[in-house]
């Protein structure tokens, strides 16, 4: 699987997610029955065309999971983020986008009674967390793709919703970071080490390991049931 082949086209239902005073571009897909929403929180200087993330949404999708895959910067602020990267770093920016999105799909008839899980690649990651930790009663788990977990601040020690890191073996700086991460938070977690893989988790069969273990994570901790107080 080469995930840098992946094109830019939608990946299901193209959307408008609404957050505070922008409507920034999503791609929605619900199967029948579907066992939780997880929304996708793209790294630094990417999109919600991520190659690596809409192969990991594949995947969740085809094991009965709703995916939300959107742009967490507006077309302005993309191309403002090439020239100077003020924004990527910008994690309260970030955060208020993926709280955002999770505020929207509650309000969508087709995902307003799915329990949501939050999907973060390296600094979105710590968007994923500290959106979870503002959101906790409709947030079911969360998961970190070689994220920058430690970006998440106090709201390590405040998230409920059960985290998974993942993590390569290679990935020496942010393995330690997930680790010290770790250490900080109460809540259900677990760290899993893919041997040999890079930030990237380029080499083969890296990426399949990344889906298997998040489509497993989502589904414990998911499952069928509706949100909390809706």
């Amino acid at each position: 699987m080469n995930p840098e082949r992946t094109q830019k086209e939608p990946l299901g239902e193209h959307v408008g997610v609404r957050c505070g005073d922008v409507v920034l571009d999503g791609d929605l897909t619900v199967p029948d029955g579907a066992a939780g929403l997880v929304i996708f929180a793209h790294g630094s200087g990417s999109s919600r065309f991520s190659p690596r993330n809409r192969y990991v949404a594949r995947q969740m999708q085809d094991g009965g999971l709703g995916t939300l895959l959107f742009d967490l910067l507006t077309e302005r602020e993309e191309r403002v983020d090439v020239r100077t990267r003020e924004h990527r770093f910008d994690i309260d920016l970030l955060t208020r986008r993926l709280v955002g999105a999770i505020d929207w799909a509650s309000g969508q008839e087709e995902t307003t009674d799915l329990l949501y899980g939050t999907f973060g690649s390296s600094t979105g990651a710590a968007a994923a967390i500290r959106a979870a930790a503002r959101r906790s009663g409709a947030t079911g788990a969360v998961v970190s793709r070689g994220g920058r977990v430690d970006l998440a601040g106090d709201d390590l020690e405040r998230v409920e919703a059960p985290c998974l890191f993942i993590v390569g073996g290679a990935d020496h700086t942010v393995l330690e970071l997930n680790r010290e991460a770790l250490d900080r938070m109460t809540c259900e977690t677990r760290l899993e080490i893919v041997p040999g893989a890079g930030h990237l988790f380029e080499g083969e069969g890296d990426l399949e390991q990344v889906a298997g273990l998040a489509r497993g994570w989502f589904a414990e901790h998911l499952g069928a049931g509706r949100t909390p107080g809706r």
